[in-house]
């Protein structure tokens, strides 16, 4: 970590092309420049300060040109080559010394060095080194105004940065378990840098204890329009719930890949962890400042809905359907993202009943519902392009040969399916045009998910308020309430089925929105998932007729030491106080 938490100040700047955050001039970088008491308005340090939001990441595209949930069981890289970082990963093409840099939050921008071409620092350590920075440095600048309770804009921003540090810890701590905590020093070159690791149990107790101080003297509510950005109670209250809820899961909480490791996990199991995380969701649920978005697509393109807890925000353009969108349209789209089979399976049609339930009235010839009437899962549609679908006042073709997957030198699809999710609403249009490409890092739908499931593991069976939140998801999706208003649910149900439900609903919900890759992990059920081939659907058209053949388009491994991320070899091997991750 030594080149990673030391040595000169860097200032990190937003990606090109953003607007929501300013830019610092990165050839003035002295303390005294950035924290000047003579700057009652502050503005040398609300710039330092949006530059450590910007090392917040944009989920879109962004693991070398994909999601990151094609290193999941829900898709794979449309893209070939030996160095695609998604499809290394999935197939444990990966070691401690040459982990994608992409998903390699640990190492990234050396501090030594000038900034990345973008100006902005890819290690989560960054993040927290310029954290500190801020932390220490921001009380001597007389920044005047402040919050209706008596927060400073000084204590407020201060308590931004605070937030802003525990959220990379959190990314960290899901990816490595336990890191060095360095609480608010900023080490110096002159320090003693070979940091051990901290137990997992106290970075959890760090990032918890942290939420809780500064909740008070965040924005109350998210701010709109420009700023909407901006921490708020409310995000801090649910990095602690999206936290807790981590440590109550299997893979920390008492089925640790070292048992006796307390870097890994912890090495016993509560049932108390569980009641914590439903806790800590129910008070952001107690707020009454966040509710579901009535139309499922408009939380990704509507800026200000009250949804969106804490986002990193993105330029308004096409990128999005310029990078993923169909091949063969006239407007473009390279189709990087190719969904699973496995991930078409998961939506259930929109009475709520699994496509495998003989009552759902799916039919394996019309598997899209194009002819029948009767359709799928509203977020099916939202989610997933398939052969037939509406696009750009056509249709798309992803029958062989098709003008969606003609089967050319073309990038195109490799299972039958591209990626629909976060689009515009173009299905009748002729051309792309500009929306928001902003990344909701939380949303409220996670609250009420992480509450459900953390209930569940609390009591022996699933009580009404458990069900009740996935009642709540599914209406807002478009799923109907059925005769027994149960939303294709199993009433009365034991806590294993209620489990499986739940999983299955954190899928469709939240596809591609970074959180099966990490889900299948924390329910350590990536060991069984991860070593099944993935498939997706061969369509051959005969006349006016379809036939959809299975076919595997890639093979994929997973080991256990894969539930947690190598630390980087030259970390290891120039600190003797750091310890590798079991199996690595």
């Amino acid at each position: 970590m030594k080149n990673y938490i030391h040595k000169i100040l860097l200032i990190a700047v937003l990606l090109g092309g953003c607007k929501k955050y300013e830019q610092f001039p990165v050839d003035k970088v002295t303390g005294n420049y950035v924290f000047d008491p003579l700057d009652s308005a502050g503005v040398n340090a609300q710039s330092f300060l949006y530059g450590i939001y910007a090392i917040v990441k944009n989920g879109h595209n962004r693991v070398g040109g994909d999601y990151l949930d094609a290193a999941s069981d829900d898709a794979v890289s449309s893209r070939t080559g030996s160095n695609i970082p998604v499809t290394l990963i999935t197939t444990n093409a990966v070691t401690s010394f040459n982990f994608p840099g992409a998903e390699n939050f640990w190492e990234g921008t050396n501090l030594t060095q000038a900034p990345t071409s973008s100006g902005v620092p890819d290690a989560f350590w960054a993040g927290v080194r310029n954290a500190n920075i801020f932390i220490n440095g921001i009380g001597v600048v007389p920044v005047k105004g402040g919050l209706s309770n008596g927060t400073t804009t000084a204590q407020l921003w201060r308590s931004e940065a605070r937030f802003l540090r525990a959220y990379f810890y959190f990314e960290l701590v899901r990816r490595y378990g336990g890191v060095p905590l360095l609480g608010d020093k900023v080490y110096s070159i002159a320090d003693n840098l070979d940091l051990p690791r901290s137990n997992f149990a106290d970075c959890i107790s760090y990032i918890v204890s942290e939420c809780d101080a500064i909740k008070d003297s965040l924005l109350t509510a998210p701010v709109a329009d420009a700023d909407n950005y901006r921490v708020t109670r409310g995000a801090a209250m649910a990095l602690k719930a999206k936290t807790l809820l981590l440590a109550a899961s299997p893979l920390f909480n008492g089925d640790n890949i070292d048992n006796a490791n307390p870097l890994t996990g912890y090495t016993d199991y509560d049932v108390n962890r569980w009641a914590l995380a439903a806790q800590a969701a129910k008070d952001v649920m107690d707020l009454n400042t966040y509710s579901l978005n009535p139309v499922f697509t408009d939380i990704f393109l509507n800026q200000n809905n009250s949804e969106r807890i804490f986002i990193r925000p993105g330029s308004n353009s096409t990128n999005i359907e310029t990078n993923n969108g169909p091949v063969g349209f006239q407007a473009g789209g390279s189709g990087n993202t190719s969904p699973t089979q496995e991930l078409v399976d998961a939506f259930p049609m929109q009475n709520g009943l699994p496509v495998t339930d003989p009552a759902s009235g799916y039919l394996a010839s019309d598997p899209y519902s194009v002819l029948s009437g009767i359709k799928r899962d509203p977020r099916f549609t939202a989610t997933v392009f398939y052969n037939g679908a509406n696009w750009l006042g056509s249709t798309v073709q992803t029958y062989e040969g098709g003008q969606s997957k003609p089967n050319t030198s073309l990038q195109q699809t490799v299972s039958g399916f591209y990626m629909r999710k976060f689009m515009g609403d173009f299905e009748n249009a002729t051309t792309y045009s500009n929306h928001s490409s902003d990344w909701i890092v939380m949303r409220y739908a996670e609250i009420l998910l992480e509450y459900a499931e953390a209930r569940n593991e609390v009591e022996a069976a699933p009580q009404a308020d458990v069900y009740e939140q996935l009642y709540a998801v599914r209406a807002r999706a478009g799923i109907e309430a059925g005769a027994g208003g149960n939303y294709g649910l199993t009433p009365n149900m034991t806590q294993a089925q209620m489990r499986a439900a739940i999983q299955n609903e954190w899928r469709i919900e939240f596809a591609f929105e970074e959180h099966r890759y990490f889900d299948i992990r924390r329910w350590k059920i990536a060991e069984t998932l991860m070593n099944q081939p993935r498939t997706g659907v061969s369509v051959v058209k005969n006349g006016n007729f379809y036939t959809y053949n299975p076919i595997t388009i890639l093979n994929m491994v997973f080991k256990e030491n894969q539930y947690l991320y190598p630390i980087p070899y030259n970390e290891v091997a120039k600190n003797p106080n750091m310890k590798q991750n079991p199996g690595w």
